[in-house]
């Protein structure tokens, strides 16, 4: 029969002891120390919601930011200090020249007309000539009918399609709306489709509620004038965003006078600071957790101190008949970690209720960090072992004798 190392069996039994003690000490004062572990509840559930709640921002503002399109540049002319320098049509085809990388690109053209609203009345409407391609290098989505076509742009075909809203609010559906005639200037238009913007951006793009896109071509009856207010890029991939960015700069500026200033803009700035924003308020509101956890240990500290002060006569007896101050001071410790992780473990559950409650009844896919809870856990266990050292130490430290004599 092989022999057991005795250091070994005594160090097993006295961890074993020592658990078992401290889960008894709790028991035995259920309401004092359920009070002190509700400090750590609140501490580590606000621990995980804080990295939830960031975390669900964050994947909101990108999901935003996507759904405008991460590889869309966009060109706009500012002004100049000697009259006017516009972009043109001949801009964009020079850009397409020179510089690889772009998958797609249209100009956009804005103009105003109004139409028949029923009732007698007429509603303001933005018409944009575009090309085909805007449907791509705007992220939209078509709702109903077919975009813009090849055909309709060379064949100059007076068609349109409006915003999912203004067909609605025209003729009372998307698909009603199919087929339907409207005349601006007095020619008439066929609409041949509805669509609308993947991500509302309320009101800060060039698309409206009232909007009708037309052909670029087809646009320019109603203007004397080659200008374009804005020209789309679509990138081919997203790591090649800023170095096509960059080179269309390049381009647009040699073909304009130097004193003019031209805004040429892609979303990677918008999506690194959003990361920012988010890590920044991460880190602003995990320090105000922490404080509620730094909170909980004080209270656990306080709770071990009136502990070991009403146990001074027991430890006195453990110490007479043998028990080492190591052992004293680890059952102590134990009893403080007892506290601190079975508050980390309610507040987990808690903490983890909310965003599972929200991913099981709403169609809102929250994220949930595994690290939060690692970390959660990790946090309470370490208030545990700073804050009971100090009470565990002390009652280390204990005389036998005069403990016994403690009354």
């Amino acid at each position: 029969m092989p022999m057991t190392d005795p250091k070994v069996r005594v160090s097993r039994i006295a961890v074993g002891e020592t658990v078992r003690f401290a889960y008894d000490t709790f028991c035995g004062d259920k309401v004092r120390f359920s009070l002190t572990a509700l400090g750590m509840v609140v501490g580590t559930a606000s621990l995980i919601l804080v990295v939830t709640i960031v975390m669900t921002g964050k994947k909101y503002v990108l999901d935003q930011i996507q759904g405008i399109g991460l590889n869309m540049v966009v060109v706009e002319y500012q002004g100049g200090e000697k009259g006017t320098d516009f972009l043109t049509i001949d801009d964009m085809r020079a850009v397409l020249r020179e510089v690889s990388g772009i998958s797609a690109a249209s100009p956009v053209v804005p103009l105003a007309d109004r139409i028949p609203a029923g009732f007698g009345q007429e509603r303001d409407l933005q018409l944009l000539g575009v090309f085909p391609e805007y449907l791509t290098v705007r992220n939209l989505v078509l709702v109903s009918g077919r975009f813009l076509d090849a055909q309709d742009e060379q064949g100059r075909n007076k068609v349109g399609v409006v915003t999912e809203l203004l067909a609605e609010r025209l003729y009372g559906s998307v698909d009603a709306a199919v087929g339907k005639v409207v005349k601006l200037s007095g020619l008439p238009f066929t609409i041949i489709g509805t669509f609308r913007e993947r991500v509302n951006t309320f009101g800060r793009s060039e698309v409206t509620a009232d909007t009708m896109a037309i052909p670029y071509t087809v646009s320019r009856y109603f203007t004397d004038s080659p200008e374009v207010r804005q020209i789309y890029f679509s990138a081919a991939e997203p790591s090649v965003v800023i170095p096509v960015t960059d080179h269309i700069q390049t381009v647009i500026r040699s073909r304009h006078r130097p004193e003019s200033s031209y805004f040429v803009q892609n979303l990677t700035e918008v999506v690194a600071m959003a990361e920012r924003t988010a890590n920044a308020l991460t880190l602003i509101l995990l320090v105000i957790a922490t404080v509620t956890l730094l909170v909980s240990g004080i209270g656990i500290m306080n709770i071990m101190l009136a502990t070991v002060g009403s146990r001074i006569h027991e430890i006195g007896i453990r110490k007479a008949i043998g028990a080492t101050g190591r052992e004293i001071q680890l059952q102590f410790l134990a009893e403080a970690i007892l506290i601190s992780l079975i508050g980390g473990s309610i507040g987990v559950i808690f903490g983890l209720s909310l965003p599972l409650s929200a991913r099981i009844f709403t169609e809102f896919r929250v994220p949930i960090s595994g690290l939060s809870v690692f970390v959660a856990i990790l946090v309470s266990s370490s208030v545990g072992i700073l804050f009971g050292l100090t009470p565990a130490m002390y009652a280390a430290g204990l005389e036998p004798v005069e403990s016994m004599r403690h009354e």
